[in-house]
C-alpha cells in the first residue's frame, strides 16, 4: 500500500505544480498617439500660417520607371526623395516629424507592388558593438512595422542593421550623433 501511495502523492505534486505554472495571457500594450491634432475648420485655407519647411503630399507617377527623369524617387522636391528618419539617442520610436515620410514611402509601395526597399538601421557610436547592432536593428523593425501598419507586405521590406559602421558624420559632439542615430531607406536599384 505504501507504493500506492506514494504513487499518488507524487501524481498530485506533479499536478500541483502543473497548476502552479499555468500562463497568464500576456496585456497587449498600449499605444499613446501623440500626432498633432488635425486641422480644424478655423484653420485659414490660404496656410499662410504654415511652416515654410513642410513636407507636402507625395506625387506618385505609377507609369515612372526606374530610369524616368520625372522618378518621383529622384525628384528632390518629392517627399519620395527623403530617404532618412532619425531617432533619439537611445530610441528606436520614430518621431512625429517623420511620420509623412513614412507614409509617402508606404502610398509609393502600395502603388508599386513589385518594388522593393531595404531599411537600413544605423546608431552613433556610443556604446558597444554588440548594442549598437542591436540597437540600428530595431530602429529599422520600427520603420518596417510603421509601414506594415499602412498595408506594406513584409515580402516588400527588408530590414538590417549597421550600427555604427556606417556613420554619415565623423565627429564627436552630438549634432554629430544626431545625424547618425538614423533608419536609411533604399530601394531595390538604387
Amino acid at each position: 500500500m505504501s507504493t500506492l501511495s506514494t504513487k499518488l502523492l507524487m501524481a498530485l505534486a506533479i499536478s500541483a505544480v502543473l497548476v502552479a505554472c499555468k500562463s497568464t495571457p500576456i496585456k497587449p500594450a498600449t499605444v499613446e498617439d501623440k500626432s498633432p491634432a488635425p486641422p480644424t475648420a478655423t484653420t485659414p485655407a490660404d496656410n499662410s500660417g504654415a511652416d515654410a519647411n513642410a513636407i507636402k503630399e507625395a506625387k506618385i507617377d505609377s507609369n515612372a520607371s526606374g530610369d524616368d527623369k520625372n522618378n518621383p524617387l529622384k525628384d528632390p522636391n518629392n517627399i519620395l526623395s527623403k530617404r532618412n528618419i532619425y531617432f533619439d539617442y537611445d530610441s528606436d520610436a520614430i518621431k512625429t516629424e517623420f511620420r509623412p515620410i513614412v507614409e509617402a514611402h508606404a502610398k509609393y509601395l502600395l502603388a508599386h507592388p513589385d518594388t522593393k526597399m531595404v531599411v537600413q538601421g544605423n546608431t552613433d557610436e556610443r556604446g558597444t558593438r554588440e548594442y549598437n547592432l542591436s540597437l540600428g536593428q530595431r530602429r529599422s523593425v520600427a520603420v518596417k512595422k510603421a509601414l506594415n501598419l499602412l498595408g506594406i507586405k513584409d515580402s516588400q521590406i527588408e530590414t538590417i542593421s549597421y550600427g555604427e559602421e556606417k556613420a554619415a558624420v565623423n565627429c564627436a559632439d552630438e549634432s554629430c550623433f544626431a545625424k547618425n542615430r538614423r533608419a536609411d531607406i533604399v530601394y531595390e536599384g538604387d
